[in-house]
């Protein structure tokens, strides 16, 4: 089978960040930070795909959990360079809280209680 690239469908780091999401895989992400004015790498856990609750800004995000910084960050998807999903699982219950869980989630999940 002769595959040409017109026929390859290539997928985003949203579509990543969503596969991430149902395995409960932690995902490294490489992105430009504004505060530091440099490219970083995280490890963290995919969260959601979504307008970020309590921002002005209606574009969608990726949500992911930092654990260097153990807090949420949404990132904006021209600021991503590289999402890359790792084999390492993670425990919503690392950082999903009732807090968290009052606001619902945009990518439907099995997350049993977290969900």
């Amino acid at each position: 089978m002769d595959l040409n690239v017109s026929s390859v469908v290539r997928e985003t780091d949203k579509d990543r960040l969503i596969r991430a999401i149902h395995a409960k895989r932690k995902v490294r992400v490489r992105f430009f930070s504004k505060e530091e004015g440099t490219y970083i790498t995280r490890v963290c856990a995919p969260m959601d795909y979504g307008r970020s609750r309590h921002a002005m800004d209606f574009r969608n995000k990726l949500h992911v959990w930092d654990y260097e910084t153990s807090q949420p960050l949404a990132l904006d998807q021209s600021h991503v360079e590289e999402l890359t999903v790792l084999d390492e699982t993670f425990d919503p219950a690392e950082f999903v809280t009732p807090e968290l869980m009052a606001s619902p989630w945009t990518v439907k999940r099995d997350w049993g209680t977290r969900s």
